[in-house]
């Protein structure tokens, strides 16, 4: 990653910072990172405590980022370096976002599907509109840095801030590779719980329609009611009767109860989450010029 991204920026001829954030990686990359920025200065490397997700570590990185623009790259090299050349030339347009739009990716079917039966959900559910097929693979102008930044949610969306600050944005395509190395800890059920994420953070539809539902069913309610005696004075012999009916009746509002009450406790979930004020991440390292040097020292 290091090879190509300096091979992208040496050829382009313009200044620039590399800062690695390692999110409590498993394997070697710390000392990798150490042995980098041994041999570049302009490498920096950024060590957390603990893994606190992509969205923790590019906020991570965002922040102590100097140059008048940043490029947020996943370190699987699933989106290709070499394309920031065109962010470039789109940013020196007067783009403030230039993000990757994803035109096909080389993934199993099923998740291609997935992906895009997201966006698409997204965008009927959400009052935010974010570009389809575009994930985090991206160029941000230092104004917009400072307006994301000003963000305090501890439920980070990345995708969906980026849209919501507004300022001129464009797309550039490119076909998505499957990972180069290493073995993905993503999986179906992830992405669900990530589209849930996006989907609560900028909309009330589920809201709305658990209010819609709760008004319809009353009414029905009341319309079933009348029947039912309308029928026992006119014609009794036809009018419902035994426990099926009143079963039936109890198990259908029971579950419409649990799902509205499962809606209302992801809701109040994430309400819990933000007023616990927690940190987005923990540092536990800066490494610059070949030195890993201890936060906690330093404080």
């Amino acid at each position: 990653m290091y090879k190509r991204l300096k091979a992208t920026f040496d050829k382009m001829k313009i200044d620039y910072e590399i800062i690695f954030v390692n999110d409590n990686s498993p394997d070697h990359s710390e000392e990798i990172i150490l042995d980098i920025t041994r041999k570049d200065r302009r490498v920096i490397g950024i060590s957390h405590s603990r893994n606190f997700g992509s969205q923790a570590a590019f906020r991570s990185g965002l922040e102590i980022s100097t140059k008048n623009a940043c490029v947020l790259l996943d370190g699987d090299l699933q989106d290709p370096p070499e394309l920031i050349e065109k962010f470039v030339e789109k940013w020196r347009e007067g783009y403030d976002v230039v993000y990757g739009s994803r035109v096909k990716r080389q993934a199993p079917f099923y998740m291609q599907l997935a992906y895009k039966l997201f966006y698409r959900i997204f965008d009927y559910f959400s009052y935010l509109r974010i570009p389809h097929d575009a994930g985090d693979f991206s160029l941000i102008d230092r104004c917009v840095v400072t307006a994301i930044l000003q963000f305090q949610e501890r439920d980070f969306f990345l995708r969906g801030v980026r849209a919501y600050v507004g300022f001129k944005q464009t797309g550039v395509d490119y076909l998505r590779p499957e990972r180069l190395f290493g073995k993905t800890t993503n999986s179906f059920f992830k992405n669900i719980d990530w589209a849930k994420k996006g989907i609560l953070s900028y909309s009330y539809t589920p809201l709305s329609i658990l209010s819609f539902v709760g008004v319809l069913l009353f009414f029905m309610s009341i319309c079933l009611a009348i029947l039912q005696v309308a029928l026992r004075l006119l014609v009794p012999d036809i009018a419902p009767k035994g426990t099926t009916t009143v079963l039936l009746a109890i198990l259908f509002f029971g579950s419409i109860n649990l799902f509205a009450l499962a809606i209302l406790g992801e809701y109040i979930a994430k309400i819990f989450e933000e007023v616990k004020q927690r940190p987005h991440f923990v540092r536990k390292s800066i490494i610059r010029g070949g030195e890993s040097r201890s936060i906690q020292k330093d404080t």
